[in-house]
């Protein structure tokens, strides 16, 4: 009987991730490959979102709402939200502050990764909001960081919900922002 062959998945860290032509994030040293440009309705549902949140966070110095920027947990561990709100972090080239609040706009195909492998990764990281944003179902399902990890504040389809960050409030309108999708 012959024995079984064992592979070991290769272990990445930033150095080899910032030589990498193509969209990838890194995830405990293992290489997840981005989808493709996502559909008009991933990319329109993410301007509305930004947009709204950059309106409610206008007058609070602290705070900024960034696009598909890298977030640097560790040396094994690059993601890219969707959308994050960084506070106390006025440039550089990734994410190098824990974020306030990262939307994720979920896709089909990204869906495990987002609700599942990141889910617990923003969860391990605190950070105080989580929200997963489906433009097909035009839902938005929220989360906020407690002493027992994260719990689910409520599914928005068409709400307004103000969400405190840093002494700021984030705003945002479901109703307006999926009546555009």
């Amino acid at each position: 009987m012959a024995a079984a062959l064992r592979i070991e998945p290769e272990y990445y860290t930033y150095n080899d991730y910032k030589h990498w032509q193509g969209d990838w994030e890194l995830i405990g040293g293992i290489p997840y490959a981005m989808a493709p440009s996502p559909m008009m309705n991933h990319q329109l549902l993410m301007l509305y979102l930004a947009r709204s949140l950059d309106e409610s966070l206008e007058a609070c110095q602290e705070c900024r709402v960034v696009v598909e920027m890298d977030y640097k947990i560790k040396e094994d561990t690059i993601v890219r939200p969707d959308i994050a709100v960084v506070c106390g972090q006025k440039e550089g080239a990734y994410i190098t502050k824990r974020p306030e609040l990262i939307i994720e706009i979920v896709s089909p195909k990204q869906a495990k990764r987002d609700e599942e492998i990141k889910f617990s990764l923003y969860e391990a990281e605190a950070i105080p909001y989580y929200i997963l944003a489906y433009p097909h179902d035009k839902r938005a399902k929220i989360y906020k960081l407690t002493e027992q990890g994260y719990k689910k504040v409520g599914d928005f389809l068409d709400e307004k919900i103000n969400l405190p960050i840093k002494g700021c409030q984030a705003s945002l309108d479901f109703g307006k922002i999926f009546s555009r999708l």
